[in-house]
């Protein structure tokens, strides 16, 4: 009976034991995803920690899922489910090389729970289980997800050329280096000077067997460039040319080895330079390394003290976290302008942290710490400075907690601690992906959206794409905007915009100088797009004769279209494409303006051409815009660039990653231009030919 029993308990441990003589365990530590969370303690990541503590579980509803990316393509030959008291009945082990088509290797709908083993024959990068029948009234609840296997080796997936060392034959200017190709930053861009040949060049920092590339063009991308290898930097091996290169995202399969890979650059398809938002590199074998990602987008946020007065409306810590570059923390400012002062995040689970990018307010700080925890109370530093110089600031760290914080111990200024962001990447925790970015234009652009203006003379503008903003204007402007009373079309291809000494009975304006009134004295038009059309990036012009005499402020400008659903200015963002002053007839202005940088201290540049008068003529106002810059112009000369990654180190967040729509106006006085004087001289035309945006 003993000797029985023995034998029958060593059989049960070898049917029982993964096989791992054969296979190694491919899915611990990885990245996992889910279709639910039953809260933030049981989160994805629980279920491939290797912790039979912890674990994952969904909410009580059919189907649900829970994911693994196992970095690369491998070959499955064995599953162990691990389940908690909530299990499935019906369920099926599916496999994807893409995360988005999947293939079934198991399935059953006589699931029994406990611990079960199964040995399968699959391959893919991912890999689910996916179940549609729950065992009891809770959700689906997994100690552990084991996956076997082995590992492939083919074409790698991860970047190899990722923070590698990069250098170029040229940058365009300082906020577009070599360096902004490999970041794993989709915002920034490396760009050349505007001839040929150019180069981007990556040091892998030893050999490689490399299989493939991806280069993300900017617009201004090769049409002929080749793809070369080299073990010195000196000397160079061509392992891909082209002559027909298409732009956009380019994914190249190719064989070479070296230490060294650049992309050689020899025919531009514009008159600028060549430039790239990513050049990512894959290698044989690859690494089954998991993806870097935020962590922190979202998640319970606590802080030492916050403000919540007229200066700082709801300034709480989560406003750090929400992936609003508009909203901030802020220390109250009773109890908070002290050191020392914090905030931290709690990340859901464990994570293993690579990063922190920290955007100040003004109220930054110059001394400070990054520290981990496990439980919120015991805290370990992984970061410290004493010359925090604010602004934006990327921090490279290496640490593991599930909570992280800020801790400041010296202010840069007599106020307190502020900042817009504070982001956190890394593996592990139990990330909430944020918004998706919107894309950026295509290449080439293609028109999307215009007005022409050729409907016959005295029409008004077209109410599809058109309304009338009437009433009193702002920043003590003298003129009455009408209900497109001062608004038509001349019957010659353009629309007016007409300003008038006009009274507008029953209104209020600010006291008019020549008539120490404060009926407004002065009649003008201004149109948007707000209800028919709003857009984000691209490039959009108009060509447009200015008016010109003391006290007259036309403008083209965009305004961010949540201003109409309650962001205040300046959260929502402003987009000065043109604006001309009476008193200075020889010049334009371009301008941008956020919470950090508005109004006289707007971020811009003028637009001078020395002794002319630009209300003299028709001329085209333009704005190339993207996810990392805008590029104003004037008549096709480009005089002001915003670099995404240069904003936000040397004035303030970039929130212009969201729809805005198109004013066009002509207003009268104000604290820029000055009222009219004894000189002005009405009625006054401003005449746009043509608005169009193209994407």
């Amino acid at each position: 009976m003993l000797v029985t029993a023995l034998l029958a308990s060593l059989a049960l441990v070898v049917t029982g034991a993964p096989a791992q003589a054969a296979a190694a365990l491919l899915s611990q530590g990885k990245v996992a995803t889910a279709s639910s969370t039953e809260n933030t303690g049981t989160p994805a990541s629980a279920a491939v920690d290797g912790d039979t503590g912890t674990r994952w579980s969904s909410a009580a509803s059919d189907p649900q899922w829970l994911q693994i990316d196992l970095g690369a393509t491998a070959a499955i030959s064995q599953v162990v489910l691990n389940w908690e008291a909530a299990y499935a009945i019906a369920y099926q082990i599916q496999t994807s090389t893409d995360g988005a088509n999947w293939t079934s290797i198991y399935s059953t709908t006589t699931g029994a729970g406990g611990t079960v083993t199964l040995n399968v024959t699959g391959s893919g990068r991912y890999i689910r289980v996916y179940s549609t029948q729950r065992a009891t009234g809770y959700g689906y609840s997994l100690w552990e997800f084991q996956v076997y296997g082995t590992a492939g080796a083919g074409c790698g997936t991860t970047n190899a050329a990722l923070n590698k060392p990069a250098t170029a034959s040229s940058a365009e200017n300082a906020g577009t280096p070599a360096s902004s190709a490999v970041d794993g930053n989709a915002g920034t861009r490396w760009s050349s000077a505007a001839s040929d040949p150019q180069w981007l060049q990556v040091d892998l920092g030893s050999s490689q067997s490399i299989c493939g590339a991806q280069l993300s063009w900017e617009t201004a991308y090769a049409t002929a460039y080749q793809i070369q290898v080299s073990p010195d930097g000196t000397n160079w091996t061509t392992v891909y040319s082209t002559t027909t290169g298409p732009g956009a995202t380019e994914l190249i399969t190719l064989s070479g080895t070296g230490r060294y890979v650049r992309v050689y650059g020899t025919q531009r398809a514009t008159q600028y330079g060549y430039s790239l938002w990513e050049f990512q590199i894959f290698t044989t074998g690859g690494t089954t390394t998991p993806s870097s990602v935020l962590l922190s987008y979202g998640k319970p946020a606590t802080a030492s003290t916050y403000q919540d007065s007229a200066n700082c409306a709801g300034c709480t810590p989560a406003k750090a976290f929400d992936a609003d570059p508009a909203t901030r923390w802020a220390t109250s400012d009773t109890t908070g302008w002290v050191d020392p002062g914090w905030i931290a995040v709690d990340l859901g689970a464990t994570a293993q942290i690579d990063t922190v990018v920290l955007q100040w307010d003004p109220a930054y700080a110059t001394a400070y710490q990054i520290q981990v925890s496990n439980d919120g109370t015991n805290w370990t530093s992984i970061y410290s400075t004493t010359t925090g110089k604010g602004f934006k600031e990327t921090l490279a760290v290496t640490g593991t907690g599930r909570y992280i914080r800020m801790y400041g111990t010296a202010r840069g200024t007599a106020y307190g601690y502020s900042l817009w962001g504070f982001d956190v990447y890394g593996t592990g925790g139990n990330p909430t992906a944020p918004p998706a970015l919107p894309p950026n234009p295509g290449n080439p652009e293609k028109l999307v959206w215009s007005d022409e203006f050729n409907a016959a003379s005295g029409t008004t503008p077209d109410a599809s794409k058109w309304t009338a903003d009437a009433g009193a204007g702002v920043n003590n402007e003298l003129e009455y905007y009408t209900d497109n009373k001062n608004a038509y079309q001349d019957g010659s291809g353009n629309l007016v915009l007409e300003a008038r000494k006009e009274v507008t009975a029953g209104s209020s304006c600010p006291t008019d100088p020549l008539s120490g009134s404060t009926t407004c004295q002065y009649t003008s038009g201004r149109i948007n797009t707000s209800d028919h059309f709003n857009f984000t990036y691209g490039h959009v012009e108009a060509r447009i004769k200015v008016t010109g005499t003391q006290g007259l402020w036309p403008a083209f400008w965009l305004l961010g279209s949540n201003f109409k659903t309650g962001t205040p200015w300046p959260n929502c963002g402003e987009i000065d494409i043109m604006e001309h002053v009476g008193k200075v007839a020889d010049s334009v202005y371009s301008t941008i303006h956020a919470p950090a940088y508005n109004g006289a201290n707007g971020y811009g540049l003028p637009y001078t051409v020395a002794g002319s008068d630009f209300a003299s003529a028709f001329h085209v106002y333009a704005l190339d815009w993207d996810s990392s810059h805008m590029t104003f112009s004037v008549d096709g000369n480009a005089f002001f660039t915003v670099e995404r990654s240069t904003l936000e180190q040397t004035k303030g967040p970039w929130v212009y990653d969201h729809p805005f729509y198109i004013i066009l106006n002509n207003a009268v006085g104000g604290d820029w231009p000055g009222a009219p004087d004894a000189t002005t001289v009405f009625p006054q035309k401003m005449l746009i030919d043509y608005v169009r945006v193209s994407q």
